[in-house]
C-alpha cells in the first residue's frame, strides 16, 4: 500500500469519526443544557470514539460503501439517549427544536471551520501538511453530506423531529403525530430516495455546498 493511499484511508476514518461522534455528542450536551442528564450520566458526552460506535453504522456501512467505490461515505454512531420531556419542560419547544438541529449545526460550523484553515495551509509539500490538507477536505464534505442529509424531514432524521416539534409549537397538532406517524415508514422512504432519481434532491445541494466550501 502506498503511502498516499494510507493518508487517504486515515483521514478518511479520522474525518467521518469527527463528523458522526461529533454529530451525536452536540444532541447531548445541547439537551444537557436544557437540564437533561441522560447523556451525560451515561458517560456518552465524552469524546472516547469507543463509547459512540455502531458496529454497523460506524464500521460495516462506511467500509463497505469506501471499498465497493461507491462515490460517497455515510455512517452514523449510536444516538445519544435524551430524555425530550426533561428538555421542553425546561426550554419549551424551542428547547426541543435545538436538541434536534444540534448535530446539523455542529455539521455545518465543522464544514465551514474545515474550509477556512484549507485556505490557510498552503500547498501540501510535506507528509505533515498533505495529511492535514486531506483531513481537512474530507472533514469538509463529510460534515456536508451529514448536514444536508440529515435536514430531511423524514423520520428518523433530526429534520423531521426538528420540524414535529415546530408544529407542536404553533400548534399545528396534528400535523406533528402524522410526522411521528411517519416513522414507521422512514427507512423504507430514505432508502426510495436513495434508489432512484429523487436522490438529485439530496446529493445536488449537497455537492453545490461542498463545491462552494472547497478552495
Amino acid at each position: 500500500m502506498q503511502i498516499a493511499q494510507i493518508i487517504e484511508i486515515v483521514s478518511i476514518v479520522l474525518a467521518l469519526m469527527v463528523a458522526i461522534i461529533g454529530h451525536e455528542i452536540m444532541h447531548g450536551r445541547v439537551a444537557y443544557h436544557y437540564g437533561d442528564d441522560t447523556a451525560k450520566s451515561l458517560g456518552r458526552l465524552s469524546i472516547n470514539p469507543l463509547v459512540h460506535i455502531d458496529p454497523i453504522g460506524t464500521i460495516l456501512v462506511p467500509a463497505l460503501l469506501y471499498f465497493s467505490n461507491a462515490g460517497f461515505l455515510f455512517g452514523w454512531a449510536k444516538p445519544v439517549p435524551i430524555n425530550m420531556q426533561t428538555v421542553i419542560r425546561n426550554g419549551g419547544y424551542n428547547g426541543a427544536i435545538a436538541v434536534s438541529l444540534a448535530g446539523i449545526a455542529y455539521n455545518f460550523a465543522l464544514a465551514v471551520a474545515a474550509s477556512l484553515l484549507l485556505r490557510f495551509i498552503g500547498k501540501p509539500e510535506s507528509f505533515s501538511i498533505l495529511f492535514l490538507d486531506a483531513f481537512l477536505t474530507y472533514t469538509l464534505i463529510y460534515n456536508i453530506v451529514l448536514g444536508v442529509f440529515n435536514l430531511l424531514p423524514i423520520p428518523p432524521l433530526d429534520g423531521s423531529n426538528a420540524l414535529m416539534f415546530y408544529f407542536h409549537k404553533i400548534g399545528l397538532h396534528d400535523a406533528a403525530k402524522a410526522i411521528q406517524a411517519l416513522s414507521r415508514y422512514g427507512m423504507i422512504l430514505l432508502i426510495l430516495i436513495i434508489a432512484t432519481p429523487l436522490a438529485g434532491l439530496i446529493f445536488i445541494p449537497m455537492q453545490y455546498l461542498i463545491n462552494l466550501l472547497l478552495p
